[in-house]
């Protein structure tokens, strides 16, 4: 009864919290749908710490939704042991480096008295799932070796099976507690969406690839 609560229950609450969250705020504080930059308070640890966050977990994701979404392909391609070591390698590479940028954030809004003011206690909340999240990735890509072959063959289906709205927790109830507290980490985030300043992701710029220049005139009068 706990795992079904756990592996079915939860991530369908999780999603649905995160759509209709998103949707409530985006209509009563759309102003508010931004990551609330605070780079004008201090720039270069944020320089340092945001590009190693980004580009580190921005890879990390990309391999665990590609692999979701092409488990086959993805599965012919770790069947050799070169290119799963090397992808093994890689990817703790990545993990390292997000988990070095997300520490150097979190420090600037300990540290920063200028940007712990503009912290909310949902930031905190944030940095602190966020934290979490990363560190016990790494723990299961170093404790439990060769996530990039048995996560086909565990999670894939699971997820697949939520999408298709037929639960099957089989292939990971059994699994170590790390592995699915990384698991349902996931689904906390999504949770939080809504909530946090994690609404950015949905407010890229696209636009802007096919909006009208914008004309900027200096209005500079004589000795000024």
């Amino acid at each position: 009864m706990f795992d079904i609560v756990l592996f079915v229950a939860f991530p369908y609450v999780a999603v649905a919290l995160a759509v209709v969250g998103g949707i409530v705020r985006y209509f009563t504080d759309r102003f508010s749908f931004s990551s609330h930059s605070s780079q004008f308070l201090e720039n270069r640890v944020l320089f340092w710490g945001s590009v190693s966050w980004h580009y580190g977990i921005i890879f990390v994701l990309l391999a665990h939704i590609g692999a979701l979404a092409f488990s086959g392909a993805w599965g012919d391609l770790v069947a050799n042991p070169t290119r799963l070591y090397t992808l093994e390698v890689i990817g703790i590479a990545l993990g390292l480096l997000a988990l070095l940028g997300l520490v150097a954030l979190s420090l600037r809004r300990v540290l920063s008295a200028r940007a712990t003011v503009v912290t909310a206690k949902s930031d905190w909340l944030l940095l602190a799932v966020l934290l979490a999240q990363v560190v016990l990735g790494m723990w299961v890509a170093l404790g439990y070796r060769w996530g990039s072959d048995w996560y086909v063959h565990t999670a894939a289906p699971w997820f697949g099976s939520l999408f298709k709205l037929q639960p099957e927790i089989d292939t990971v109830t059994v699994l170590p507690w790390v592995v699915k507290a990384h698991m349902l980490g996931g689904f906390v985030l999504i949770a939080l969406f809504p909530f946090t300043r994690l609404v950015h992701i949905v407010t890229v710029p696209l636009t802007y690839l096919w909006r009208p220049y914008q004309v900027v005139i200096w209005n500079r009068r004589g000795g000024q």
